[in-house]
């Protein structure tokens, strides 16, 4: 069993990880903090065996920290939970185990936990890749493992956003203008037309290179990415899922959704089907939620509303589900504290106060 400690300065965010860790029976947790400072002091009193960090704290950075716990306490493994992956390299550069990009998931954090065991109670090495396996994430960040577990680095910008456009469009045939206009809408057309072939041909290369099980097929017209037998990705699942009700495989589907498509990419083209699959993120999480109403599971739907905003934290109708279980499940007390950190967030990213409806709604239980 780990000993472990979580730092987190957001406490929605802290209370989720929490959640996910704990049901894991593999770690015990020891400690939490919100303060990072707190944390520094008390983490050579503690010596855990995992150190779960955040990497953007007011007061104290995480890396900061890091630093001083990887000379301080050798023994101890960091990984580091981030919205942005552009903090990964630097996690390797203090040694760090590895990172989990926000929200935390149960599959993303059996990936750490298989790590954890390989390594035992050694020191990770720096700088080295884990094998993950294959897998590709286009929810929140964008991110592509061949079949060894290393990323992908693409040869050129259009690669990525090419390959990027055509799982986002699986199995189906895109015609060569849409492709055209889509990549190099400001070069002349025969000059277009060949850096479309050498993308393509670009892009096949490195999938093949990469044990990544599909392939970009000629059409008569175009271009088809054949998914063929390569592991499914989050948004072949979204694609493939019919209106039936399946609770398991709705289940899977909320643990995909990381984020926002492509979120820290700048593709004009992505906005409405990011629109399109955070509306179909908020069915799924909705439905799953009444289900775990209706069978009085208080503390699944909890959790998993607390999850949801953690995405979506303005979403109006889960703050007030939220409040609706707090309420029914004989927590009232949580109710003005959970309007409290709402007020925070729509101030935060809207710089607005909340809906009226939801101020009436917590005054209404009080």
């Amino acid at each position: 069993m780990f000993k472990t400690v979580i730092v987190d300065d957001e406490k929605l965010v802290l209370d989720l990880m929490k959640h996910i860790v704990g049901m894991d029976n593999r770690y015990q947790i020891i400690a939490t903090f919100t303060n990072p400072l707190d944390a520094a002091e008390r983490l050579p009193e503690l010596q855990p065996d995992v150190l779960f960090l955040d990497v953007e704290m007011p007061r104290l950075n995480g890396m900061e920290l890091a630093r001083t716990v990887a000379s301080k306490l050798p023994g101890t493994r960091i990984v580091f939970t981030t919205a942005y992956k552009q903090y990964a390299l630097e996690a390797f550069d203090v040694q760090a185990l590895d990172y989990l990009l926000k929200p935390v998931t149960p599959a993303s954090l059996q990936r750490v936990t298989a790590r954890l065991l390989q390594t035992g109670h050694a020191r990770p090495p720096e700088k080295k890749s884990s094998e993950h396996g294959l897998s590709i994430s286009c929810f929140g960040a964008f991110e592509v493992r061949g079949a060894d577990g290393e990323l992908v680095h693409w040869p050129t910008r259009k690669t990525e956003e090419l390959f990027a456009y055509l799982l986002c469009h699986p199995n189906r045939e895109i015609g060569k203008w849409v492709l055209l206009e889509l990549l190099y809408a400001d070069m002349e057309e025969e000059r277009a037309s060949h850096n479309l072939y050498n993308t393509v041909y670009r892009l096949k290369k490195l999938l093949k290179e990469h044990g990544i099980g599909m392939d970009i097929k000629k059409t008569g017209t175009g271009y088809l990415l054949d998914t063929g037998d390569a592991a499914a990705y989050d948004v072949l699942a979204y694609v493939n899922r019919d209106d039936g009700t399946d609770w398991d495989r709705d289940r899977q589907l909320f643990a995909l959704y990381k984020g926002p498509l492509l979120e820290m990419k700048d593709f004009l083209w992505k906005e409405p089907l990011a629109e399109a699959f955070g509306k179909q993120y908020y069915t799924i999480a909705r439905r799953l939620v009444e289900e775990e109403m209706r069978i009085r599971d208080w503390q699944g739907a909890e959790n998993r509303l607390l999850s949801y905003l953690t995405i979506d934290p303005t979403r109006l109708e889960m703050h007030e589900l939220l409040l609706d279980v707090y309420a029914w499940s004989g927590h009232s007390h949580k109710i003005a504290a959970h309007f409290r950190k709402a007020e925070a967030v729509y101030l935060s990213e809207l710089g607005i106060a909340p809906p009226e409806r939801l101020r009436q709604k917590a005054e209404s239980f009080s």
